[in-house]
């Protein structure tokens, strides 16, 4: 995106004083986040303005005593950026939201500056990774690896680099076409590995979990 776009978002959240927060952070930031809808109804994101928000930032606990996953995967399903903002810090919940299509997670203690910067990726769609999530990521004691081919391998991780497939085609002076197909092929391998990597976020993640990238590479 332009440098010098405003980055949009709307978020869901039933704290008033966490919205609050998010607002002035928001209004802060460099470059600039404009806050154009909020609330404790997830319906606030669905309609205008925040319907058309780049970025969704969603707590998780809505006032129930559920998570909600069921909202965060009809985001997901409409091609939402979601950041998951949330209190709870258990591994689990932060690899479930992975699974499901988020963008990535945060615990509300990491505070403002995660915060900022993972709305800085999401609208980017650059990968970012919080201290909870490499947290949560060292603990996945899951060791289910696909095999990928050497191809797919670099092909993938030059994705996480570029912001889009066709910036990855002229970089390897391959079709967009063929890009696509690795990448797709490396989801696959995944998913049948029972480990499913729907975004490139959670793609991203796999890839941390086996070995393939470090944080540092990011």
């Amino acid at each position: 995106m332009d440098p010098d776009e405003v980055i949009r978002i709307v978020a869901v959240d039933d704290h008033p004083a966490v919205l609050a927060g998010v607002t002035v952070w928001c209004a802060a930031a460099d470059p600039p986040i404009e806050l154009v809808a909020a609330g404790a109804d997830p319906a606030v994101a669905w309609a205008e303005p925040g319907r058309n928000a780049s970025v969704v930032v969603l707590d998780l606990q809505l006032g129930g005593a559920l998570p909600a996953f069921a909202e965060l995967q009809r985001f997901v399903d409409a091609g939402r950026q979601v950041v998951v903002y949330s209190m709870r810090e258990d591994s689990r919940t932060a690899l479930i939201c992975l699974e499901v299509g988020a963008f990535t997670y945060l615990t509300k203690a990491e505070g403002h500056i995660h915060l900022v910067a993972a709305i800085h990726a999401a609208a980017a769609r650059r990968p970012y990774v919080s201290p909870s999530l490499a947290g949560a990521l060292g603990t996945d004691t899951r060791k289910s690896r696909p095999t990928l081919t050497p191809r797919e391998r670099d092909v993938m991780l030059l994705w996480f680099h570029c912001e889009s497939k066709d910036m990855v085609a002229k970089k390897l002076g391959l079709s967009a076409r063929t890009v696509a197909g690795y990448i797709d092929r490396v989801r696959i391998k995944y998913a049948n590995a029972g480990r499913v990597a729907p975004t490139k976020a959670a793609l991203v993640a796999r890839a941390i979990q086996d070995g393939l990238i470090s944080l540092e590479d990011l």
